[in-house]
């Protein structure tokens, strides 16, 4: 239910408005790396301006995803630390009990009956 709120709410305006950008900016823009020689062709790519937003928008997501991952790094090796100390309890909690009969699995032969 929330993501396909999420989904209609935020991404389909998100979406209209990308749409709308890219037929806006359909015209031919050149980049070039070489900022001495701007007219160099070898260092020159010409794409609409849309697919230079594009391009910065993904960069920015992978950018901003990278530095969010990196900086919870000592979150998750925490909780890694913190799973296998619960491991290693409940393997010695295990260890550390006695071995019990279930009478519902050994059946009714085995042991004193409940009721006299």
């Amino acid at each position: 239910m929330v993501n396909r709120f999420l989904t209609i709410v935020v991404l389909v305006p998100l979406a209209v408005i990308l749409i709308a950008l890219a037929v806006a900016n359909r015209g031919a823009v050149p980049f070039t790396i070489d900022p001495f020689n701007p007219g160099n062709p070898a260092l020159t790519i010409t794409w609409p301006l849309f697919a230079y937003l594009f391009i910065a928008f993904v960069l920015g997501l992978l950018v901003g995803g990278v530095a969010t991952w990196l900086k919870q790094r000592r979150y998750r090796k925490e909780a890694r630390r913190h799973a296998e100390e619960a491991r290693k309890l409940r393997e010695e909690a295990a260890r550390s009990r006695p071995a019990q009969v279930h009478p519902a699995i050994s059946g009714p032969s085995s042991g004193p009956s409940p009721n006299p």
